[in-house]
Formats: structure tokens, sequence, C-alpha cells
């Protein structure tokens, strides 16, 4: 069985029938977690013989159950990925154990992004410390470590692995989300945090990271085309199936733009795959009608998911990419 097949197994017999559960909870299942750990997909990157496509359907089908469990799951693949990378020295020590799900991972990027761009840091003895803000962690108490970007006083921005643990040094405000709620979302303070020194995992000049961040993941238009595969199947259950038919074509052809994206291209495969979320899952509701409104339905759920996909991981070409397709001239 193969990843994808294993991953659409899982959204279908365990993520999607707890979907509406797990949307009014504040942390996803740990046994959800666990199973995916058990599948192997937490080490799914460093699988030499999985390819992009592969990663991409894993997070389509995952996401086409249950978007909190697989936001929280995606973020582990970024500190993988960067210990593969970048040959660190920490690779021995921690990559056996985030392969296997044994320890789980999350990300602390976006405190180097405008418009918050101030998390720093600063070598201390046999310590660097952390001060500042980073907003959008996700995971939190999910997650056993995190891989955290912040700049230094020169401009280079120092990539190192935290555990993710409360202490004193550092102050956690849960985010209020319009869905994944379940997800843990926090904004994250620092106040002369420290993390050791064999911590760091690579640096890099802020203008060089800057360059290659602004353009955004071509993966992440992948969560937005699960929302699209579960509002297909819904309306394929009922008398929308020609609406289904035709989310369908369109959702492969998004596809292919988002496996083929080169950087330039990115912004547009993204904003055309969360436009496509939008209008799938506002079909789905007006076809579901007046019971939409209700907590119950499902529609509801993938309106609010969608509209997460309009936003999450963006960058300013992907925002005006995405109001282009929405406004289009004349």
């Amino acid at each position: 069985m193969t990843f994808v097949e294993r991953a659409r197994r899982i959204a279908d017999d365990v993520f999607f029938p707890a979907a509406q559960e797990v949307d009014a909870a504040e942390r996803v299942p740990a046994i959800h977690l666990d199973l995916l750990a058990a599948e192997g997909l937490y080490g799914l990157v460093a699988d030499p013989d999985v390819s992009f496509a592969d990663v991409a359907g894993v997070v389509e089908a995952l996401a086409s159950g249950d978007m909190a469990a697989t936001l929280v799951w995606i973020q582990h693949l970024t500190p993988v990925r960067a210990l593969l990378a970048d040959e660190s020295p920490l690779a021995d020590s921690w990559l056996p154990a985030l392969v296997a799900g044994e320890r789980r991972g999350g990300i602390a990027l976006a405190g180097i992004r405008p418009p918050t761009n101030h998390l720093r840091v600063r070598r201390q003895d046999s310590d660097f410390v952390l001060d500042g803000m980073v907003p959008w962690v996700t995971g939190w108490g999910m997650v056993d470590v995190l891989y955290v970007a912040a700049r230094d006083p020169d401009d280079v921005v120092h990539f190192l692995l935290m555990d993710a643990a409360d202490a004193p040094t550092i102050r956690t405000d849960t985010q209020r989300l319009v869905a994944v709620q379940a997800s843990n979302t926090v904004n994250m303070t620092f106040d002369g945090h420290r993390v050791p020194l064999d911590r760091l995992v690579s640096t890099k000049p802020y203008s060089q990271w800057q360059s290659d961040d602004s353009t955004g993941s071509a993966l992440n238009g992948a969560l937005a085309l699960g929302v699209v595969d579960r509002c297909v199947r819904l309306l394929g259950d009922g008398p929308g199936s020609s609406d289904a038919a035709g989310l369908s074509g369109e959702a492969g052809a998004v596809r292919s733009a988002l496996l083929s994206a080169d950087a330039p291209g990115t912004a547009d495969a993204r904003a055309a795959a969360s436009e496509l979320a939008w209008r799938a899952a506002a079909t789905l509701a007006a076809w579901q009608g007046a019971r939409t409104v209700l907590r119950v339905n499902h529609a509801q759920r993938l309106v609010r998911e969608a509209a997460f996909t309009l936003v999450f991981g963006s960058r300013p070409v992907i925002r005006d990419a995405l109001l282009r397709r929405l406004h289009p001239p004349g």
C-alpha cells in the first residue's frame, strides 16, 4: 500500500467520521497523531523513494478528512527536511526519532516575516538567547520540538531546534481561529529564552532567506485541494453530481499546476487552489441549503476551512493572485 493510499484510508475511516467532534475540540486527539506515526507518515519526506507528488497527495488526502490534524502534522515535515538538506550535525541524534514520529516537530518561522519581523537571537555564553514574538505556532502541546528562525544583529538568520515546553521565559497566547481550532495555534513571546549552542541547525543571510520565502510553498495548496475533494464527494452523493464532476475536473488541472510550478508560478497555483476550495465549499453549502448553518453539518465546516486556506501560509504575491481571481478585470 502506498503512502497516499494509507492516507486516504486514514482520512476516510478515522479522520472524516470524527471531523465534527475534532472541529469543536481544543486539541487534535493524540490517537490521530499516533496513527500517522504508526503508518510511517512522520518520516514521509525522509524516504528517498517519495516524490513531491506523493507528499502532496498525502497532504490532500489527509486534509479531506481532518484539516486540523493535517495542519499539525504538516509542520513536522519542515524540520525533518531541514536536517536532511543542511546535513546538520544534529541529524544523527534527532532524525531517527523524528522520522519514527517518536518526537514530533513544529515550526516557529513567522517571527522574521513582515509585519512581525522582530524575533531576534544573540549569543551569550554557551547559549543562544531569543527575544521577541513569533505568531502562528501550530500544535503547541502536541509537538516536542520547534524549528525556530530568528535574526541576529548582523542580519543572519539562525535556525534552531528548541524544546517545545513551557518555561518562565516563554508566553503563549492561544489564537481563536475560524477553523482548525484543535490545531492549538499560538502566538509565542520570548523574553530572554535560552537555547543551547548545539541546537543550531544552520544559518543563512536574511536577504537570501527572504528571497527564498517570498513565493511560499506549493505544498500548502494541497490543503485546499483536500477541501475540494471532500466537497466533490459529498456533492456526488446527491443532486449536485454534475457540479461535482466539473469541480473534480478543475481540481485535476489545479493539482497539475501545483506539482509543476516553479518559484514564480507558485503564487498563481496556490491562488487557484484556494479559490477553487472556496467555490467548491460554497457550491456544497448552496446544495445543502438551510441545514448548512447547523454546526453538525459538514458543509459549514468545509466553508470555514476553505476560508482558512485563502490566507494560510500566504504571501503578498499569493494574495494579489487570489484577488485577481476573485475580482477579475471587468
